[in-house]
């Protein structure tokens, strides 16, 4: 665990630390096997009566929810507020047990290992929160975060860890908050910290959930570009979001939830929507056919 840390070229930024824009922010589709494979998932859950005495009945947060994502390949889970987004991306991370289904990373089957056999691995394979304040210590600084990830989670000595820790850090543009506080940080800085925590372990698979939740516009593609510009080049990377403007711009492909399912899937950048839900969601004040954006 103790290997170099391979880093791509880092991409260019304004002298006040913010990424300049690409003008095509997606990144290569690698060669080679599926980084996740998902076949067939679905998940219940049982819920009561409406009397002590009524039996419980069984609700699907996610139903027949299939994919794969390739190396290199960034898709969009897109959906309102509980279309089963969240509780896909933690089965993908085995937080959730399907409870029919299965789920394959890197060709080996992920669903069925007991947490034993999944602890080694999850270096590999890692999440972005959407509250990035909650996940940090509110008494480690910035460069303590990263270091504490490369030694408890990458194995490395501490004195390995530190350089690596820096040059993550201002990489993502906090070389000069490297001795900040959570609270001392503005919410880009602190999703960054996220961030730095995540690519300075290599990982093979990201789940970032709603990473930009509560920034404002040109924070919330700031804060994009550093993670799809720092996902190592063979990585594949989940992001979950409502935002349809997001999905179109950073990723290949779209699987747009509802109520637990997939209805469409779309290929950016070109690809237009076609089911009325889904049309609703990238043009919200467009003409819709509302009846029809719940079928099937």
């Amino acid at each position: 665990m103790n290997g170099s840390l391979q880093l791509p070229e880092r991409p260019s930024r304004t002298p006040g630390g913010t990424p300049t824009r690409s003008e095509s922010p997606q990144r290569a589709v690698q060669a080679g096997d599926d980084v996740l494979r998902v076949d067939g998932i679905a998940k219940t859950f049982s819920i009561p009566g409406r009397w002590p005495w009524s039996p419980k009945r069984d609700v699907y947060a996610v139903n027949d929810v299939s994919f794969s994502i390739a190396p290199g390949e960034v898709i969009a889970l897109v959906g309102q507020s509980g279309s089963g987004k969240t509780t896909v991306s933690r089965m993908v991370l085995g937080l959730e047990p399907p409870t029919r289904g299965k789920i394959l990373v890197e060709g080996r089957r992920w669903d069925n290992l007991s947490e034993r056999e999944r602890r080694p691995l999850r270096v590999r394979y890692q999440y972005v929160p959407q509250d990035a304040l909650s996940a940090l210590d509110p008494q480690q600084t910035a460069l303590e975060h990263v270091i504490e990830s490369l030694t408890v989670l990458g194995g490395q000595d501490r004195s390995d860890a530190q350089p690596k820790a820096i040059a993550m850090l201002e990489r993502l543009g906090l070389g000069q908050r490297i001795n900040a506080l959570p609270r001392e940080m503005s919410g880009g800085e602190q999703r960054r910290v996220t961030l730095a925590r995540v690519f300075a372990l290599h990982p093979k698979l990201v789940v970032a959930d709603e990473p930009t939740s509560g920034l404002d516009p040109d924070r919330q593609d700031s804060v994009l570009e550093d993670l799809i510009e720092n996902l190592p080049p063979e990585s594949g990377c989940i992001l979950v979001t409502h935002e349809m403007s997001q999905a179109r711009r950073w990723c290949h492909r779209g699987l747009v939830m509802l109520e637990g399912r997939v209805i469409e899937e779309i290929r950016f950048p070109d690809g237009q929507p076609q089911h009325p839900y889904s049309r609703m969601l990238f043009d919200p004040w467009g003409q819709h056919d509302f009846a029809m954006s719940t079928a099937f």
